[in-house]
């Protein structure tokens, strides 16, 4: 699989990638029940990969993916090069420990 780089600024991420190593985030352990939800199906999946949509085929609201992804729960993965506006991520370290 070929992987592409991500525009953040194309997708309103002002640049952040989420939590990697050396970088600080806002300490935020609760986590809202969508968050929680959306953050465990990352679990089940081949390197923490989070879906882009629900058990019932409705699309995640990118409002919650940009959430998880300002708190470090969640990083982009790669981009799409089909649908360049979905944002495709995996559950990062600080995701995992949050559950």
């Amino acid at each position: 699989m070929r992987r592409h780089s991500i525009d953040c600024a194309a997708i309103g991420l002002n640049g952040k990638m989420g939590a990697t190593m050396g970088q600080t985030v806002k300490n935020d352990a609760r986590l809202s029940g969508a968050e929680r939800q959306y953050l465990q199906m990352g679990l089940r999946q081949p390197g923490g990969k989070l879906p882009l949509f629900d058990s019932q085929g409705q699309e995640i609201s990118t409002q919650l993916i940009r959430t998880c992804v300002d708190k470090g729960l969640a990083e982009p993965w790669f981009a799409n090069p089909l649908k360049p506006d979905w944002l495709v991520c995996r559950l990062t370290e600080r995701g995992r420990s949050a559950l």
